[in-house]
């Protein structure tokens, strides 16, 4: 049951409040002057509060400055009063209250002011909780690596984090550029509020300024209404500029005055609006070759570079991987309610040896792949894309697959190694499928390949395709 305060000198007010509060299910708590009322705040916590403005002993506007020191600092306020200004009720709003009504008012309007009320604390507690949330994910504890590398770059996010300055972050597709981003602002002081993405490259030039900056309604062909940009959105938090690299020249200028001058215009408009957001930006790019060749302006990149963060890619780091594939394995297989897979030992050398252009992105996906389709089940090579296949270490039975081969010399008069191989290739794929009675699945397994690496050596050399599988 939820909880209204009402604080009011007037015993009828009180009566009638408490009367039409208890038949909409309400739990009542009644004070009759702002100071015992105050008291009451310090002690209870409530939802809903409905505050009379002109009270004896301490008025409501007082209750009201005084409710910021308790544990009801965010609970929606409904002021009530005979005494209704202009003056009054613009006085309330600023000082924090949710509405403003006069007596005497209509029950069921006042019915509907509560369930807006309640409706806006809900929202607001829900925001906080995904705030935590967020603030709890993008601890330094969340980021995954030990290796030397990367404890590098911990090292100078604990330096940065809590500052305004602004960061580039450089490093391959797929290294993590964003949730260095993210890890950086929910360490700030910006934490509370907005981090906004925007990615450069995923937006038509022509669009992109208006993301950035907004626009006014008809300031373009298509500008039917108003529009926020991402500058606006990201107002004393942070704004994330992915893929930097890509801006367009004439937006460069642009977003370089609003570095320079923490100001700028929607499309449209002639209104100058002063920003107070902190800049992190990323790319994949060598931004100084860039520079170099004309392609990015030279003035805009030292004004990104303050502080540099460079994430290095996976092969360099390989240490890292098994940490990575053990903790992606618990994320995919209880997001996907699956139990986890099984990585042998010479199934994570194979993924060792592998050169990761993907990178962590790469990985991760990967590690979803076997979540999903090898629930609980030990990975084989089997199992892994074909790219990861010819990295695997030859077995001790292939390495002597045929007979007398250990005793193989070179004549004198030398070979046609590709006649042999063809020949041994042959004779072994033949003995393969009559062992399996043609079965080409199981005659690829015991050739340690794919199905269909199998079926493409079977057309090339022009064995016989069956259709038994």
């Amino acid at each position: 049951m939820q909880s209204v305060l009402v604080i009011d000198d007037d015993i009828t007010v009180r009566d009638v409040l408490n009367e039409f509060l208890i038949s909409e299910k309400y739990r009542v708590t009644l004070e009759e002057n702002g100071q015992t009322g105050l008291e009451r705040l310090r002690k209870e916590s409530f939802d809903i509060i409905f505050l009379d403005l002109a009270m004896p002993v301490m008025g409501g506007m007082d209750v009201l400055k005084a409710m910021k020191e308790t544990q009801n600092s965010d609970t929606p306020c409904i002021i009530i009063t005979a005494y209704g200004t202009v003056k009054n009720a613009v006085e309330a709003m600023r000082a924090g209250a949710f509405d403003y009504v006069t007596k005497p008012f209509r029950l069921d309007e006042l019915g509907i002011i509560i369930k807006k009320a309640l409706e806006v604390a809900k929202l607001k507690k829900e925001n906080i909780r995904l705030k935590r949330e967020l603030r709890k994910r993008y601890e330094f504890h969340g980021l995954i690596g030990s290796s030397p590398e990367m404890q590098r770059v911990y090292d100078l996010i604990e330096k940065i984090a809590d500052t305004d300055s602004t960061v580039l972050i450089t490093g391959e597709s797929g290294t993590g550029k964003e949730l260095i981003a993210k890890v950086i602002h929910y360490n700030s002081y910006r934490s509370g509020k907005n981090f906004v993405p925007l990615n450069c490259a995923a937006i038509p030039k022509d669009l992109l300024e208006s993301e950035l900056f907004g626009h006014e309604k008809g300031a373009f062909t298509g500008a039917i209404n108003t529009r926020i940009g991402r500058f606006e959105l990201a107002s004393a938090g942070t704004l994330f500029l992915d893929e930097i690299g890509e801006l367009d020249p004439s937006l460069q200028v642009k977003l370089l005055r609003v570095l320079q001058e923490r100001e700028f215009e929607r499309i449209g408009s002639t209104k100058t609006i002063k920003v107070d957001v902190r800049i992190l930006a990323a790319t994949n790019r060598n931004l100084e070759e860039r520079t170099s060749e004309g392609r990015f302006r030279e003035d805009l990149y030292y004004r990104l570079n303050v502080i540099p963060v460079h994430i290095p890619p996976l092969r360099e780091r390989k240490e890292d991987i098994p940490v990575l594939i053990e903790h992606f394995l618990k994320k995919h297989a209880k997001a996907k309610k699956r139990q986890t897979p099984k990585i042998p030992k010479h199934i994570l050398e194979v993924l060792l040896k592998y050169k990761w252009p993907g990178n962590v992105r790469e990985l991760e996906n990967l590690i979803e792949r076997l979540t999903i389709l090898n629930p609980g089940q030990s990975i084989t090579i089997k199992d892994l894309p074909e790219r990861f296949q010819n990295l695997a270490p030859a077995s001790r039975n292939s390495q002597t697959a045929v007979s007398g081969t250990e005793d193989l010399s070179l004549p004198p008069e030398g070979i046609n190694l590709n006649n042999i191989i063809d020949t041994i290739e042959r004779k072994l794929i033949t003995e393969a499928l009559e062992k399996s009675n043609g079965v080409k699945s199981k005659a690829a397994t015991l050739l340690g390949l794919n199905r269909t690496t199998l079926v493409e050596k079977m057309k090339k050399k022009g064995i016989a395709i069956t259709s038994k599988d």
